[in-house]
């Protein structure tokens, strides 16, 4: 992830779960929020309900994957965090990378459109 550093702080998550803009699908929720900085900042949150620790690190880097390949036409200075749910245990990279596309595209956070 090249223009893009990690949220690791619990208070960021919990601002931006409070006061950021959502959206919502059957695999994943996303919420953003402006930051005062020209980079985008990511968090991605995968809960014990999604499955062991096996099935979330491999829903995590299902995720992270797809954010990367679109980093480029995702608009700058903004925090994201990326919610898993329960229904991304099972899903293939490309149910993945379409849930998160679309939630960009929801948020208004892409700047090219497919």
């Amino acid at each position: 992830m090249r223009y893009t550093v990690s949220i690791k702080k619990n208070r960021d998550f919990r601002r931006l779960y409070a006061k950021g803009k959502t959206a919502a699908n059957a695999y994943l929720a996303v919420y953003c929020r402006k930051n005062r900085t020209a980079c985008n900042r990511l968090g991605l949150t995968v809960g014990t309900r999604v499955g062991k620790a096996v099935v979330r690190n491999r829903v995590r880097r299902l995720i992270r994957e797809s954010y990367r390949l679109r980093e480029t036409q995702i608009k700058k200075g903004y925090d994201l965090v990326v919610v898993a749910r329960t229904r991304s245990s099972g899903a293939t990279y490309w149910q993945i990378d379409a849930a998160l596309a679309a939630l960009l595209r929801k948020i208004g956070l892409c700047e090219v459109e497919e």
